[in-house]
């Protein structure tokens, strides 16, 4: 399988998604995911909150699509962002190569 220096850097991109979603999505996909767990199970079961364990299964479902969801937006990002450049410098690399190609079968004739 042919391997382009877009693959290389999309994955590169999503490696690097991994490292900013630790940093920077871990927290507020939770804290995001809750409040509106709370807000669901709100108009469900009524506020202010009992300490069942159905109110509580909704806000932990909630939490974790909160931070299913910020992981999967940041590392997509992250990992087109590193295909585009790829893909750029791909194209920047083989338009310079037919080019010196071009000079060179140029000179030699």
């Amino acid at each position: 399988m042919k391997t382009t220096l877009a693959k290389k850097t999309a994955l590169i991109g999503a490696g690097a998604g991994l490292v900013l979603f630790a940093l920077f999505g871990l927290i507020p996909g939770s804290l995001l995911g809750g409040a509106a767990g709370i807000k669901l199970a709100g108009s469900l079961y009524g506020l202010p909150l009992e300490s069942g364990l159905v109110a509580r299964t909704v806000v932990l479902a909630s939490m974790f699509a909160g931070i299913i969801v910020s992981g999967i937006t940041i590392v997509t990002a992250s990992s087109t962002a590193g295909w585009l450049v790829g893909n750029t410098a791909d194209a920047m690399l083989q338009s310079s190569a037919e080019t010196v190609g071009a000079r060179v079968a140029a000179k030699n004739s």
